[in-house]
């Protein structure tokens, strides 16, 4: 792969003097605040640089473990570290890519067409033979290189360019990674792919023309089965990812053979659910008459409510939705593997005065949660005159017959 507009460790290496670099180390593990209100602004220790770098490693800490540990990195001001891949979600692209590419010829070249701060392609390129990471910005193309030059990653070329341009001229890659940009040019927001930069909808010919798989980073809030349709029968896969049950990002993979049906995987943390496109039809319902009998009440996390996959579901774990739209499961058996969160019921009951006494007879702290239900959480807690937090876990939603229910349930401890 040409590096012709590669960057230098040195355009970066020099900011961190002797000084600096002492200050950085003797206060790393101090609040930054208090280290800010202290800090002599005169010497030679780049203060705010060096704030910069002890802020960014107390966030990487627990965003990014294997940074922190790495004493050679360097760290961009705090936006990009909050926006940035957390260390399972980038974990879980470099075990997909790794997938990706199995069995494919020797030599595997990845390019990223959207460098960033490089969490991602640091995690990714170690799969493949040589890697390439291209990013428009010098400035975090010089982090970059200086990074993965700390952290190991010796098969990493940057080139600084537009990673549109870099694909017109590229030589073929395995692998291609696009994490479009999800901000308008006045830093609004953005989640349709068409609004993204670069559109990745208009260029899906091009990039599979350079690599038989595409990797593209989208926002969880899209519509995955809308997707799908915009990318014309490319979508060899999409993979729902969440972390720690907060749905993370949509990673759809394009290949060059045409699929009327794509895997759909729906994965958080170490729990995952497949299923092919089409075959997520509507989950079994629970009977009112049955309800009084269940004893177990499970909420599926949050990769398999963004993917819907719950006729899946209950092929592996037996329980049956409480209502059509209640997303809440309730069974006579105890799951243990059950991917999100599990409960045993102590009482089911309506929103009639009767009901509610039974329900919540000494019950002044509760975890109020609603699913399919006219009041939002607060609402319904204030109604019953609830704080938050305790031992009682308080499901709201709507039943087979449309009652609205209240479900009494706590921990299996």
């Amino acid at each position: 792969m040409g590096n012709d507009n590669a960057i230098r460790d040195d355009d970066i290496a020099p900011r961190i003097n002797e000084a600096t670099r002492a200050f950085i180390m003797a206060h790393r593990d101090e609040d930054i605040r208090d280290v800010a209100l202290h800090a002599k602004r005169d010497g030679d220790v780049d203060v705010p640089f060096a704030l910069d770098q002890i802020a960014g490693r107390r966030i990487a800490r627990t965003k990014l473990p294997r940074w922190a540990a790495t004493d050679g990195i360097i760290y961009p001001p705090h936006v990009p570290m909050e926006q940035c891949s957390s260390q399972p979600a980038a974990e879980y692209k470099a075990r997909l890519a790794a997938e990706l590419i199995a069995g494919q010829p020797h030599p595997t070249p990845l390019v990223d067409l959207t460098g960033g701060f490089g969490v991602d392609f640091s995690f990714m390129a170690r799969a493949f033979d040589e890697a390439v990471y291209v990013e428009r910005q010098p400035q975090l193309c010089a982090l970059a290189t200086h990074n993965l030059h700390e952290l190991g990653v010796d098969n990493a070329h940057v080139v600084c360019g537009d990673g549109v341009a870099f694909l017109k001229t590229m030589p073929p890659a395995t692998l291609i990674y696009v994490d479009p940009a999800r901000r308008d040019a006045h830093g609004a927001r953005t989640v349709a792919i068409a609004d993204c930069t670069p559109d990745v909808l208009a260029l899906r010919d091009e990039l599979l023309a350079k690599a038989p798989f595409v990797v593209i980073k989208l926002s969880p809030m899209l519509d995955w089965r809308q997707t799908i349709d915009d990318f014309g029968g490319a979508v060899r896969r999409l993979d729902i990812v969440a972390v720690h049950n907060e749905c993370k990002e949509i990673l759809v993979v394009l290949s060059r053979e045409r699929t009327k049906r794509p895997l759909i995987r729906c994965v958080d943390d170490d729990a995952s659910v497949e299923f092919l496109a089409g075959d997520d039809e509507r989950p079994s319902v629970a009977p009112v008459s049955t309800l009084p009998d269940m004893r177990f009440l499970y909420e599926p996390n949050a990769a398999i409510m963004k993917g819907g996959a719950f006729a899946t579901l209950q092929r592996r774990w037996p329980a049956a939705q409480i209502g059509v739209n209640s997303h809440l499961f309730v069974a006579g058996r105890w799951f243990g593997d059950f991917p999100g969160r599990a409960f045993v019921i102590d009482d089911i009951g309506t929103m009639n005065k009767k009901d509610v006494r039974r329900l919540l007879g000494g019950v002044k702290k509760a975890n109020v949660a609603v699913r399919n239900f006219p009041l939002t959480a607060a609402q319904l807690a204030k109604k019953l005159k609830l704080s938050d937090g305790g031992d009682v876990y308080l499901f709201a939603t709507t039943d087979a017959g449309g009652r609205h229910i209240l479900i009494r349930a706590r921990k299996n401890s």
